[in-house]
C-alpha cells in the first residue's frame, strides 16, 4: 500500500504539470504540497536511501508547511477577494505560530504536534465550507463539477487525518502499523479523486480561456471597426451638404 499510495500521491502534480495548470491561479501550492508528500513517501518506504535523523526531519517539515499550502491553494475557491484576503492572513499567523513554538520549544515531535492542531481545524474548515458551496453550484447550476471533486477529495482526505492525528499523535496508538494503512489508503483514495478532478477543472479552465481569447480578439475588432465609422463620418457628412 506504501507503494500504492505513493504513485496516487505523484499522479495529481503529474497531471497539473501536464495540463500546464502550475502557472494557474493556486495550482502551484498544490502542486508541492503532493511533491512534498510523495517524496516523504518514498523515503519511509525505503525507495529512497536516507539517514534516519533526515527522514524524521523531512517528515517533521512536511507536516508544518502542510497546512500553509493547502490553505494557500484553497483560495482558489473563494469566491470574494475579502475572504482570499483573510485566508492569506491566517496563513501568515499559522506560519508565525509555528515560528514562535520552533523558537520557544524547538523543532521536535512535540512542537509539530503543537503546530498541526490548529492547521488541520483551519484547513478541514474551509474544505467542509467550500465543499457544501462548490456541491450547491453543482447541483444547481450543473456546472464546475471538476471543482467539486477536487474540494471533496480534499475534505476526505483532511477528516480523515484529523482521526489519524488524535490516534498518532494525541493518543499515541500502539498499533502504528494499521494507522500508516489507514492513511495509506485515505491517501490513495483521496489522490484518485483528485486525478478525476484536476481532469475535468482543465477542461472547464480551458473553456474559459478560449472565451477570454474570444472576447479580446472581439474587443479588438470592435475598436477597429469603431475607429474606421469615426474616420469615415466627416466624408458622409460633406457629401450631404
Amino acid at each position: 500500500m506504501g507503494l500504492i499510495s505513493s504513485i496516487a500521491l505523484f499522479l495529481p502534480a503529474a497531471l497539473i504539470l501536464v495540463m500546464r495548470l502550475a502557472g494557474y491561479k493556486s495550482f502551484a501550492a498544490l502542486m508541492f504540497y503532493y511533491f512534498f508528500v510523495f517524496s516523504y513517501n518514498l523515503l519511509t518506504e525505503g525507495y529512497i536511501t536516507a539517514d534516519d535523523t533526515l527522514i524524521q526531519y523531512w517528515g517533521m517539515t512536511n507536516n508544518v508547511i502542510d497546512a500553509p499550502l493547502m490553505l494557500l491553494f484553497l483560495t482558489y475557491f473563494s469566491a470574494t477577494s475579502d475572504l482570499t484576503r483573510r485566508m492569506r492572513f491566517l496563513i501568515l499567523l499559522l506560519l508565525v505560530f509555528a515560528t514562535g513554538v520552533v523558537v520557544l520549544r524547538g523543532f521536535n515531535v512535540e512542537s509539530v504536534t503543537i503546530i498541526m492542531a490548529p492547521g488541520l481545524l483551519a484547513v478541514f474548515s474551509f474544505c467542509l465550507y467550500f465543499f457544501i458551496r462548490q456541491t450547491k453550484i453543482t447541483i444547481i447550476h450543473r456546472k464546475a463539477t471538476g471543482k467539486a471533486l477536487i474540494v471533496a477529495s480534499l475534505l476526505f482526505a483532511y477528516g480523515c487525518y484529523a482521526i489519524i492525528y488524535i490516534m498518532f499523535y494525541l493518543n499515541k496508538t500502539q498499533h502504528v502499523a494499521d494507522t500508516f494503512l489507514i492513511y495509506f489508503l485515505v491517501t490513495t483514495f483521496s489522490s484518485l479523486l483528485m486525478c478525476a478532478g484536476i481532469i475535468i477543472e482543465r477542461k472547464r479552465v480551458q473553456k474559459l480561456e478560449e472565451l477570454k481569447i474570444t472576447r479580446r480578439e472581439l474587443s479588438m475588432v470592435y475598436k477597429e471597426t469603431k475607429g474606421r465609422s469615426t474616420l469615415t463620418t466627416p466624408i458622409d457628412k460633406d457629401r450631404f451638404n
